[in-house]
C-alpha cells in the first residue's frame, strides 16, 4: 500500500477548504483510496479531497472518520455520491462555528499537537 498526504484545513471565517500540501503517489491512478480524516462536519474538506483524488484518476474513494453529522454526510453525497463513508460515531449537529456537537473539540489540534 502506498501512502499519500493531502494537507487541508478549514478557514475558520469562511469555512472554505484551504490546501497547503498535495503529495500523492505517482501510482495513484485507478487505485482504491482510503481517505482518512477525524471529523466530518460541513463536508467541505471531504468534498475537496475527493475532487482532488478523482482528478488524479482514483477509481474508488472510501472515507473513514471518527465523528460526523448528517449535514456533512449529505453534502459529500450530494457532490460525490460514490464515496463510501464509515464513521465510528455520528453526533447531532453543528454549532454556529460549524463544530460538531457534542463532538470531541478540535480533533486535528489534538492529533497533531498544534494547540
Amino acid at each position: 500500500a502506498k501512502i499519500g498526504h493531502l494537507g487541508l484545513y478549514r478557514d475558520e471565517d469562511t469555512l472554505e477548504t484551504k490546501e497547503y500540501l498535495n503529495k500523492l503517489p505517482a501510482t495513484i491512478k485507478n487505485s482504491v483510496v482510503l481517505l482518512v480524516d477525524p471529523m466530518l462536519a460541513t463536508g467541505n474538506t471531504v468534498v475537496y479531497a475527493s475532487t482532488l483524488l478523482k482528478k488524479a484518476g482514483v477509481k474508488k474513494i472510501i472515507y473513514i472518520g471518527l465523528v460526523g453529522v448528517d449535514c456533512g454526510i449529505d453534502k459529500v453525497h450530494s457532490i460525490h455520491p460514490d464515496v463510501d463513508i464509515y464513521l465510528a460515531a455520528k453526533d447531532e449537529k453543528l454549532n454556529d462555528k460549524a463544530y460538531i456537537l457534542p463532538g470531541l473539540g478540535d480533533c486535528g489540534d489534538r492529533l497533531f499537537g498544534t494547540k
